[in-house]
């Protein structure tokens, strides 16, 4: 899978604040950002994580 421009956007945006980057990958109405902001309250490492794999699935 090749990455592009806006991949590497949203992963820049994933490290910053981790559901900017979900958010801008799969949209406010999906449960992954609403997973992805209960993981970064919890931890800010397992919201990058989280992040990161949602982007480098879809």
């Amino acid at each position: 899978m090749a990455l592009t421009c806006s991949d590497i956007c949203k992963l820049i945006a994933a490290f910053i604040l981790p559901p900017l980057g979900v958010l801008m990958e799969r949209g406010c109405w999906h449960c992954d950002f609403y997973i992805n902001i209960m993981l970064t309250l919890l931890g800010f490492l397992p919201g990058i994580i989280h992040a990161i794999y949602i982007i480098l699935k879809y």
